[in-house]
């Protein structure tokens, strides 16, 4: 089983870091905007950019960012040292969610997503200053945080770059890529959000640094891999495949090597070298059947799509416009 990358297609324009993007059942998609806040590209291909005023002097940069039923977008914020979660209205206006938990300033912060209980999950990649010092395969320390009725806490810690995550079809476990701790893992969910030890369930070798996260009807998980541009398929037991592939081997070899060799630093991902594939980040599964790939990207100003060979699971916000 693989993907053709002659098949690939594309959708938007002008878009600025569209690290993430959510498809919904109306055919809108929305994409992370690093103007500030979040692009709507709808079926007719009008584009609508909503923009969020400035907290404390600085402008919003989205990471991860959430539909809500409402119309209001999460967005998570990627700061230059000061993170947080942020509520974003379409008119502009914006409230902040969460600065600090446990008594910790939130770092920059990286992805946000709510579950079938409208409790959100968000994840801090690292606490490391400048971010780029956790590009470490012996750096772990991510982690994820619960905001509920209760609050917000800490529920997992000591994560090797933490990035997306997902509560699983079955609402059992949440699972959690660690970017450079190579791997998928998941933790189980107890009744009041808590998490049980982590379980590593999949490993990642050479070239594959695991970002965005999805799953489909048949149990599967679906990953891209920043730098490689790989989309991966994870089976319900943890064997991974790659389903698609755009790097040049020796730009791939060149990441690899400051890698293992701890030196891997922002130019390593802020540059790529592939045929169409501009260092693709997320995986919404959308359109009529939810068989569409998009992805999202950290260098590109379109989004790829891509026909997958199953559908995906409908995301919480599927019925939101």
């Amino acid at each position: 089983m693989s993907g053709d990358v002659s098949a690939i297609a594309f959708t938007g324009q002008d878009l600025q870091r569209p690290e993430c993007v959510l498809a919904t059942e109306s055919g809108a998609l929305f994409v992370a905007d690093w103007r500030g806040g979040v692009t709507e590209i709808r079926p007719s291909g009008q584009q609508v950019t909503y923009l969020g005023h400035a907290v404390d002097g600085e402008t919003l940069k989205p990471n991860g960012i959430a539909l809500q039923r409402d119309g209001s977008f999460l967005i998570a914020h990627l700061g230059a040292e000061r993170g947080g979660l942020f509520r974003l209205q379409r008119d502009g206006s914006v409230s902040t969610v969460l600065r600090t938990v446990d008594g910790l300033d939130l770092p920059p912060t990286n992805f946000v997503v709510a579950d079938h209980l409208g409790r959100l999950w968000v994840t801090v990649s690292t606490r490391k200053v400048p971010r780029a010092a956790g590009y470490r395969p012996d750096v772990a320390d991510g982690f994820v945080v619960l905001i509920d009725e209760r609050g917000a806490r800490i529920v997992a810690d000591g994560l090797g770059y933490t990035n997306e995550c997902v509560l699983d079809a079955t609402h059992h476990y949440l699972y959690v890529n660690e970017t450079f701790g190579r791997k998928l893992s998941r933790f189980r969910v107890a009744e009041d959000g808590s998490l049980g030890q982590k379980e590593v369930f999949a490993e990642f070798g050479a070239g594959t640094y695991p970002d965005g996260l999805a799953q489909d009807v048949e149990g599967n998980f679906w990953i891209t891999s920043i730098v490689s541009n790989r989309v991966l398929r994870v089976d319900r037991n943890g064997r991974s495949e790659i389903y698609l592939e755009d790097c040049e081997p020796s730009h791939l070899g060149w990441v690899e090597e400051a890698f293992v060799n701890s030196r891997m630093d922002r130019p390593h991902l802020d540059n790529v070298r592939s045929k169409v594939l501009r260092n693709i980040s997320s995986l919404a599964f959308g359109g009529h059947d939810l068989q569409t790939g998009f992805l999202g990207c950290l260098l590109g100003d379109s989004l790829a799509t891509i026909r997958m060979p199953v559908a995906g699971v409908p995301p919480v916000h599927w019925s939101f416009a």
